[in-house]
C-alpha cells in the first residue's frame, strides 16, 4: 500500500488565497488520492471553501491562525511578528514536529526563507540554503538554483548548490549521476569571476561523487537543457527565471495575436488546435510552479504568490514528489559522499586572498 503524504499548507499565503490554495488542493487530490492536507489560516475563511469543495474535506485538517504575513512585509518584521503565531510559521513548524512531510506557501518569499531557516535550520555542512526551480527545456525538465534565496555566492556556496541540486535531480529524474554545469559568461576556463572558476575546479575534482561535472554553461544552455542541474547565484538566477517567464508570455501573446490577425489565420488555427494547445501547455509557467528550499532540515516549497488554482496544483504536486522521494535523506547522503571540507578550504583561500 502506498504511504500517505501529508502536506502542511499556508492557506493564507498569496494574492488569491485562500480560494486558489484550497481549489488547487482539490485538483491535486484528484490526481493523488494518498495525499492529506493540514491547512493553516483563518478558519472562518477556510471552512466555507472546504464545504464548497466537499471531496477535499475528508482529507483535510484546519488549524486556526489569525496572524497572516503580508506580501510586502520585511522578513525581519515578519519573523518578529509571526514567529509561533502566523499561518506561514505554523505550516513550517508542522514539518519540524514531524506531523507533515513538506510545507508549502505562496506568501512573501523573504519572510518564508527567514522563517524556514530559523525554524528548520540549515543542514550540517551547508552554509546557505538555496531555492531550486524546475525548468522546462528542449530536452527535458532540468533544475536551476539558486533562484533568489540570497544575493551573491562564493565558491563554497556554489559547490553547496551543486550538491543540493544533484540530490534533487536524483529524486526527480532517477539519475544517479546527473550532469551539473556552472552558469558563466563563457565556457572557457579563463572566463568568469574567481569564485566561479574556483568552484569549477572543486567540482571537476569531485565529479563522479553523485554527479557528473559538465563545466561552464551559458544562458542559452538553460533552454537547450545542456545539463540536468544549472548552478548560479541568486541575483542572476532570479533574473533568468523572471526573464524566461516574461518571454514565454510575450511569445504566447505574439502567437495569439498572429492567429487572430485575419480569416485565413483563424482557419489555420482551427485545424491546428491540438498542436497549439500543446504549445500553450508547455509555455504556461503555472505547470512548473514551485521553488524548492534546499539545504534545510525539512522541505519547504514556495509557490508563486500570484498564481491560480492550476499553479497551486502544480506546486502541491511538486511538494508531494518531494515528500515521497525523501529529499532530505538523499541530500544528507550526498553531503556524506561529497568532500565538503575541500570546498570549504577553497572558500577560505578566497577569503585569505
Amino acid at each position: 500500500m502506498t504511504d500517505t503524504i501529508t502536506i502542511s499548507v499556508d492557506a493564507m499565503g498569496g494574492d488569491n488565497a485562500p480560494r486558489a490554495v484550497i481549489h488547487g488542493a482539490l485538483l491535486a487530490l484528484k490526481e493523488r488520492n494518498n495525499v492529506r492536507f493540514i491547512f493553516h489560516g483563518r478558519q472562518e475563511q477556510i471552512h466555507p471553501l472546504l464545504d464548497e469543495f466537499s471531496e477535499l474535506k475528508s482529507a483535510s485538517v484546519v488549524r486556526h491562525c489569525e496572524q497572516v504575513v503580508a506580501m510586502d512585509e520585511k522578513p525581519s518584521q515578519a519573523l518578529r511578528k509571526g514567529k509561533g503565531t502566523s499561518s506561514m510559521w505554523m505550516a513550517i513548524q508542522t514539518v519540524k514536529d514531524g506531523e507533515a512531510d513538506v510545507a508549502i506557501s505562496g506568501g512573501n518569499t523573504g519572510a518564508l526563507m527567514a522563517m524556514a531557516t530559523f525554524c528548520l535550520r540549515p543542514m550540517e555542512g551547508i552554509e546557505r540554503p538555496g531555492i531550486a526551480a524546475i525548468w522546462p527545456t528542449l530536452r527535458r525538465d532540468i533544475i536551476v538554483l539558486d533562484m533568489g534565496a540570497t544575493i551573491g555566492a562564493d565558491a563554497q556556496q556554489l559547490v553547496d548548490y551543486a550538491v543540493l541540486g544533484s540530490a534533487l535531480a536524483r529524486c526527480l529524474f532517477n539519475d544517479e549521476q546527473p550532469s551539473v554545469g556552472l552558469l558563466n559568461v563563457g565556457t572557457e576556463e579563463v572566463k568568469g569571476l574567481d569564485s566561479i572558476k574556483e568552484a569549477g575546479r572543486v567540482l571537476a575534482e569531485a565529479s563522479g561523487n553523485g554527479f557528473r561535472y559538465h563545466g561552464f554553461v551559458e544562458g542559452d544552455d538553460i533552454g537547450k537543457g545542456t545539463v540536468d542541474v544549472v548552478v548560479t547565484e541568486g541575483f542572476v538566477g532570479n533574473i533568468a527565471l523572471k526573464t524566461a517567464e516574461g518571454t514565454a508570455r510575450q511569445v504566447g501573446k505574439y502567437l495569439s495575436e498572429a492567429l487572430r490577425s485575419n480569416m485565413m489565420s483563424k482557419i489555420g488555427a482551427l485545424f491546428a488546435t491540438s498542436a497549439l494547445n500543446a504549445v500553450r501547455r508547455k509555455m504556461d509557467p503555472r505547470t512548473v510552479n514551485g521553488g524548492v528550499f534546499m539545504g534545510l532540515n525539512g522541505v519547504v516549497i514556495k509557490s508563486h504568490g500570484g498564481t491560480d488554482e492550476i499553479g497551486y496544483k502544480s506546486a502541491l504536486g511538486l511538494a508531494y514528489e518531494m515528500g515521497r522521494s525523501r529529499l532530505v535523506e538523499k541530500i544528507k547522503d550526498s553531503i556524506k559522499r561529497f568532500p565538503i571540507k575541500a570546498a570549504s578550504a577553497v572558500a577560505n583561500r578566497e577569503t585569505e586572498a
